[in-house]
């Protein structure tokens, strides 16, 4: 089941960037509802993270006021958003976990293959079993359970806004933390992504062993150094 992003002229508030996610999916879903979204299925280095995350409590307004779409954050919003999440599970309202496919093994299976093995994992460290699972994009994840597309999902549930806040996060930090033991690469300032500057370290340097095998940049780089 595919739920797709309604052109709604009610109900949540609007922001400049667009509308704030709610709870509206996961209270019409019923049970234990958790929200799952991934980071890095673009770029050319580095793992793809997932987030999971599951309310067990109404979500607080003060939280719920600083989760949307990652991508709509400002890094220092993400930063104080993720940190608002990981208190709410200290104090009991949600929990979550992380999940992650390496650059091999999206060399291996292919980056949508790897991206549902990073979810999959994510869900299954969940300390409690949810009901249902809602994903964000239009291709579901083998699970153990119910499992809902929700395209565009980060800009409307709470539970996978917040998934995205904190798999983008983690990854990001994971990013900065490679760009300290493989410093030509810059990873730190594009996380990997197929910027002009990372595609120019790569033609200089070749890849390193976190570069996605089987992405076209990558793999022409390799056949150069074939020669």
């Amino acid at each position: 089941m595919t739920i797709r992003a309604p052109a709604r002229q009610d109900g949540p508030a609007i922001r400049s960037g667009g509308m704030v996610p709610d709870y509206t999916l996961e209270a019409d879903a019923g049970g234990l509802v958790a929200g799952v979204d991934e980071a890095g299925r673009g770029p050319l280095a580095g793992p793809v993270l997932a987030g999971a995350v599951m309310f067990l409590a109404p979500c607080p307004d003060p939280l719920a006021a600083l989760l949307d779409d990652s991508k709509r954050l400002t890094p220092a919003a993400r930063a104080v958003a993720a940190a608002a999440i990981r208190q709410a599970a200290r104090d009991g309202l949600l929990v979550f976990a992380l999940g992650a496919a390496s650059a091999r093994e999206i060399g291996t299976h292919n980056i949508l293959a790897a991206t549902h093995i990073a979810m999959c994992r994510a869900v299954m460290r969940l300390t409690i079993r949810p009901d249902v699972v809602l994903v964000d994009g239009n291709r579901a994840p083998t699970l153990p359970c119910p499992v809902r597309c929700v395209v565009g999902g980060d800009g409307l549930s709470l539970s996978i806004a917040a998934a995205s806040i904190l798999a983008k996060t983690v990854r990001d930090g994971g990013m900065a933390k490679l760009a300290r033991a493989w410093p030509q690469y810059g990873f730190a300032r594009h996380q990997g992504y197929g910027t002009a500057q990372h595609r120019a370290a790569i033609e200089r340097h070749g890849p390193c062993p976190h570069h996605r095998r089987g992405f076209a940049p990558i793999e022409a780089a390799l056949e150069l150094q074939r020669g």
